[in-house]
């Protein structure tokens, strides 16, 4: 096969290149930093010109299309340590990533130079359907980093959530596996680059300061907790306990067969030491910022208080649910989900027999009936875990009638680790590696059993498990024939929308026959339905902590500590959480809208790979796919 590739008016004009050869010249950074300074001078250039019969035409420009996707990709990930790291890639596996605003500005100008090598280089009328898609998001994807790169310090990067303050900790020790003593220096090297790597956080949020974007109050004790639990136990302060990341780093050591005993010494030594040159400082300089930045913090929680916060709140909701909906119009698709999930929780009020039928006094009884929580005591915490498994392996059995993909990676659960469980969020999912080396994670917060409801046991593990996040991420990472970039990728309104959706499937195989586990099954829905009345109330409609409280406490039956978390989350990520409940219901409508056209020609397993089976999408696009799938079956 053979086609004229021209790229810019310097470039040679007519050369015949093979597919082999222009899979070497995009793979290779040197090309591509050549047409990358040609295409910011501004010249035009044709797009590929094939003289092929129409099927080989297209098979060739999408394979072509493919490999440039790829390259891309592939080089994102040789700039980004951590993330190769998240990948099972070992390649800086000493390293951070760089998170200064100048390599923040570096990768924005790559990524328009990428758009602008799109353009040029790839034509979309050429390509199959599947790498037309590729075409449409790599494109989406670019224009939504350089319309949002203005607003990259509207956020707070660290929170009670999160942040690289509790992020470094657990990435060490959840992501650095230690196989040889290579790897074990190497997480020496990125013990002793904290240091630096917590002075380019700090430059970054003096940034946020100079443009008066700070913290509300509430977070500073949170963060100031977290940090001073890392500089906790032996060597910092001579204690029984040994310190998280020593006792990390010792453990996985010891767990290597063979090797000297005195290197392993040696190297604890090391890392013993590192935690006091680099780690020890690092934390103490960010405490000592903290301590002084808190006095200029206020109690005003809404992103209304940002520069031009009302715009950015604008485009964090259009970014979060990848719809045009408003602010005022999701409240009120808000509103409309809570009552008819009240509706819905009241028969099942009449089938548990209550004694009334005021709701609020159910809710009350859910949250204080000590039936329905496990003591919190080590042996009640690691119950819960245990029957989180059960669950998890019982769906596992079940997704054959549901399912015709499923992953190839396990999973397991964990409990969130005592150095970050008092600020961190309820549950959360972790990815597992590429390469099979790690399984994908089901974190689970036992800080306070008393926020971890039973009745919602069920609804969570699938959520987080299977058939959700794991299932969705698991299987996205192990496509084929896709470009790379898109098994990786990621939208809320996609993934959060599945995850919510994946807690309702298990219904149609006989699960939640508990009524009271329903009944919870509801109660996260409800849950994700008030989280579009709150998080548009505090940050378009100037709602207070006090007033998002009361709202939970009076339409959910969710524990006070519990709605608290959710509100301080929702204030320090605007947005975030619309994307649950807005994917869900467009996800239930391609579903009955399938149903309806498709009668008996419906099949549920189907309809899931064409959810599944194409990484994550906006929702206009998954519309489009799944529309495409309906007619063909029709036909």
């Amino acid at each position: 096969m053979k086609f004229n590739c021209s790229f810019s008016e310097s470039a040679k004009k007519n050369k015949i290149i093979n597919i082999e050869t222009m899979k070497k010249i995009i793979q290779s950074i040197a090309f591509i930093t050549i047409v990358l300074l040609s295409a910011c001078s501004g010249s035009k250039a044709p797009a590929v010109k094939y003289e092929l019969c129409p099927i080989e035409e297209m098979d060739r420009a999408s394979k072509s299309a493919n490999i440039f996707f790829d390259s891309l990709f592939d080089a994102s990930i040789d700039r980004d340590p951590v993330f190769q790291t998240r990948l099972g890639i070992k390649k800086d596996y000493d390293k951070w990533t760089d998170i200064s605003d100048e390599n923040a500005q570096k990768e924005m100008e790559i990524t328009k130079g990428n758009l602008d090598l799109l353009y040029k280089i790839v034509d979309i009328d050429m390509l199959d359907e599947q790498t037309k898609i590729s075409y449409r998001l790599y494109e989406l994807e670019c224009n939504q980093k350089i319309d949002n790169f203005k607003w990259r310090f509207h956020d707070y990067p660290v929170n009670q959530m999160g942040g690289i303050h509790t992020e470094v900790p657990a990435f060490l020790i959840n992501m650095h596996t230690i196989n040889n003593l290579t790897e074990a220096e190497a997480y020496i090297s990125r013990l002793l680059a904290i240091n630096s790597l917590f002075d380019q956080l700090i430059v970054n949020l003096k940034i946020r300061e100079a443009k008066n974007i700070i913290p509300p109050k509430f977070v500073f004790p949170l963060v100031l907790a977290d940090c001073n639990n890392i500089l906790s136990g032996v060597p910092f302060k001579k204690e029984s306990m040994v310190n998280p990341l020593l006792e990390d780093f010792t453990v996985k050591i010891n767990a290597l067969k063979g090797g000297d005993e005195n290197i392993r010494k040696k190297l604890i030594a090391k890392a013993s030491a590192a935690l006091l040159s680099s780690v020890k400082p690092a934390y103490e300089k960010l405490i000592a910022y903290f301590n002084e930045l808190e006095k200029k913090a206020t109690d005003d929680d809404g992103c209304w208080k940002l520069p031009e916060g009302d715009d950015f709140y604008d485009s964090a909701l259009k970014l979060t649910t990848t719809t045009e909906l408003t602010a005022d119009e999701i409240h009120e698709i808000g509103l409309a989900e809570v009552a008819r999930i009240h509706l819905e929780m009241k028969a099942i009020m009449k089938k548990v027999n209550y004694k009334n039928d005021n709701l609020q006094d159910f809710f009350n009884f859910m949250r204080t009936d000590k039936q329905f929580y496990y003591p919190n005591t080590a042996a009640g915490k690691e119950a819960y875990r245990v029957k989180a498994v059960e669950i998890i392996d019982a769906m596992k059995d079940k997704i054959a009638g549901l399912f015709l993909t499923k992953p190839k990676a396990d999973i397991v659960v964990k409990a969130v680790e005592p150095f970050r469980e008092k600020s961190a969020g309820g549950a959360f999912y972790e990815e597992p590696a590429i390469d099979g080396t790690r399984p994908g994670r089901y974190y689970i917060n036992l800080y306070n059993m008393a926020d971890q409801a039973t009745y919602q046991m069920e609804a969570l593990a699938y959520h987080e498990g299977i058939p959700g996040h794991h299932m969705q991420i698991a299987i996205a990472q192990e496509l084929q024939n896709i470009a790379k970039f898109r098994k990786h990728s990621g939208n809320t309104a996609y993934v959060e929308g599945w995850a919510l959706y994946s807690e309702l499937i298990p219904i149609e195989v006989g699960f939640y026959q508990d009524p009271y586990s329903n009944f919870g099954r509801l109660a996260m829905e409800l849950f994700r339905a008030a989280r579009l009345v709150v998080d548009t109330g505090i940050h378009r409609k100037k709602w207070t902590r006090e007033k998002a409280l009361n709202y939970f406490k009076e339409n959910t039956p969710n524990p006070e500590g519990d709605n608290k978390k959710e509100i301080e989350r929702y204030i320090v990520w605007p947005s975030q959480a619309t994307g649950y409940k807005i994917g869900m219901n467009k996800i239930i409508a391609l579903r009955a809208n399938a149903k309806t056209k498709l009668g008996n020609k419906f099949d549920i397993g189907a309809f899931h790979d064409i959810i599944l089976t194409s990484g994550p999408l906006p929702l206009n696009i998954l519309e489009e796919i799944v529309n495409v799938w309906v007619e063909s079956k029709l036909n």
